[in-house]
């Protein structure tokens, strides 16, 4: 991890797109203004983490759809070569 000092009104850049810049400074609080392109996500970190957290609970749910519907396709194909039958 890099560690930077920087003042109220000091930033920095990030490749060539993405400016961080301190706007203000009060106690323990600090202000950050972040410039980026839309297509760059910024979230806050505890957003993100609840974010990946409601995507990986998405994703178990859809695994276990996506298990049943197999499940209910199956059924079906058997229930179709008894009726044939």
């Amino acid at each position: 991890m890099l560690v930077l000092s920087r003042k109220k009104g000091q930033g920095i850049v990030i490749g060539d797109s993405i400016e961080i810049t301190v706007v203000d400074v009060q106690g323990d609080m600090v202000r950050i203004g972040i410039n980026a392109p839309r297509e760059i996500t910024v979230h806050r970190q505890e957003v993100f983490q609840q974010i990946k957290a409601e995507n990986q609970q998405a994703l178990q749910q859809s695994q276990g759809l996506e298990i049943k519907l197999r499940q209910l396709t199956e059924l079906s194909k058997n229930i179709d070569k008894k009726d044939k039958a």
